[in-house]
């Protein structure tokens, strides 16, 4: 008599299911000091309990000081709080430059981590800020890129380079970087090509000015091609600072080439830009919390404010620093003061606004979809810090939709975030930038408003 083996599979897979259902009654487990996630096969199905996990009286209190301008922000919208004092460091400068994109370039330094890395959200609130005051280019491009084909706003090339960034754990010395935290030694016939593009945003396809940043003691043999035409060769002298070489014209593609230079010459960057408008340079470091702007030489940042001054300078951090139950950052915040002053000394005419970390999803042990604790903690934190400097803040946390908003992104259809609750993809880039566009134009219209009452 043959066995009834489907039958005793049947039972076999009821049993395994029934252990499976019972092990999320055993009491928590810990491990080397981690409370180990219950199992729950029922997660995906069972109503997922929301809201913050902190009171806000648990919180650390909000600045002692209040904005110094306290306008009325409209229904729906995050504004920014604006701390800037007598040193001028809040957001007048920027708006003021406004007003001058018509004449002269505004340029904006936005640092930040993998968040707004392969220009994610600095993509969106680029095309904005040029449609309405001008401009053209990409902006700032490194060298060479880990990123290069997944950056969608230009076409870059390179070959011939060793490359070297802050976070290499070999081979990097920090005196020698430049304001995006790497540096690049050129082999004979080192190249890097950037080609404008329109597919995925506007005023990218072509440029007004191509620069190269290099620094360099002894004398620099470069070659550069505008859109597949003349090669053009110079002989640049050896400096002891950061220099800049340009050329000008209607650039759609531009190749830079090092013929000679000497073993210590050292290569940072190339930019598009046009000779007006809005200029908008991506500073992403994977990895960084915003401390390592501190191992910055200050001579270098100071090179680059008389090559490519800045009006404006975001500074947005905190994924690498929040924990899940994070409620001490004040070494963190200390470290912070020290970043915003060193861009305070190096940058003194720009407007410093400081970017709150946005909302980061985990599941719990219990096998619930939360948002992290330390967020929170976080967030209150870079208010604080803000207010104590005398710059700008703007609440991403709470214009994302608060707790739970990076989960609801990531489920959104079509998805505006991925699904390890943390990052969030292009079409939230867009989305996020659109609101930060918002409350950059309600704060210049309040400035106008404000400005315009002064005069009657």
């Amino acid at each position: 008599m043959e066995k009834d083996v489907l039958r005793n599979t049947a039972w076999l897979a009821c049993l395994v299911l029934a252990a499976l259902l019972l092990l999320h009654f055993l009491p928590p487990v810990e491990v080397g000091g981690h409370r180990m996630r219950r199992v729950d096969l029922l997660a995906d199905v069972r109503p997922q309990a929301g809201g913050t996990v902190a009171a806000d009286s648990l919180l650390p209190p909000p600045p002692r000081v209040k904005p110094v301008r306290a306008d009325s922000c409209p229904p729906g919208m995050t504004c920014i709080e604006d701390y800037g004092d007598s040193s001028g460091r809040g957001m007048e400068a920027f708006y003021r430059a406004l007003d001058e994109a018509g004449q002269r370039p505004v340029r904006i330094a936005y640092f930040g981590d993998s968040f707004i890395e392969g220009d994610i959200l600095t993509a969106d609130l680029r095309e904005r800020l040029q449609q309405r005051y001008g401009g053209c280019g990409v902006g700032y491009v490194d060298i060479t890129s880990r990123t290069y084909a997944f950056r969608p706003t230009v076409r870059h090339a390179f070959g011939g380079w060793e490359s070297h960034a802050w976070t290499d754990s070999l081979d990097f010395d920090s005196r020698l970087q430049g304001i995006a935290g790497r540096y690049f030694v050129s082999r004979p016939g080192a190249y890097v090509e950037l080609r404008g593009q329109d597919e995925y945003a506007s005023r990218l396809d072509t440029c007004r000015q191509s620069t190269l940043f290099f620094y360099s003691p002894g004398p620099v043999t470069l070659a550069v091609r505008v859109n597949g035409e003349e090669t053009e060769t110079r002989t640049i002298p050896g400096a002891t600072r950061v220099q800049a070489t340009d050329v000008e014209g209607r650039i759609g593609r531009v190749r830079w080439t090092v013929r000679q230079a000497a073993d210590s010459a050292l290569f940072f960057g190339v930019c598009m830009d046009g000779g007006r408008g809005i200029v908008l340079d991506n500073f992403s470091l994977r990895g960084s919390s915003g401390l390592s702007i501190r191992a910055i030489p200050a001579q270098r940042l100071r090179d680059f404010d008389r090559l490519r001054p800045y009006d404006l300078i975001v500074l947005q951090y905190g994924l690498n620093t929040a924990t899940e139950q994070g409620h001490n950052y004040d070494r963190y915040v200390a470290g912070m003061h020290t970043t915003i002053r060193r861009l305070k000394e190096a940058f003194p005419r720009a407007s410093i606004l400081l970017v709150g970390v946005g909302d980061r999803d985990y599941v719990d042990e219990e096998g619930r979809l939360r948002t992290m604790p330390g967020i929170l903690y976080l967030a209150r934190c870079q208010q604080n810090l803000a207010a104590d400097e005398g710059i700008a803040f703007w609440n991403l946390f709470e214009a994302m939709g608060g707790a739970l908003s990076m989960a609801a992104m990531a489920d959104a259809r079509p998805p505006l975030a991925n699904k390890d609750y943390t990052h969030i993809n292009f079409r939230g880039g867009n989305h996020l930038a659109g609101l930060l566009y918002e409350a950059l134009m309600h704060g210049k219209q309040q400035y106008d408003n404000r400005r315009a009452y002064e005069l009657e």
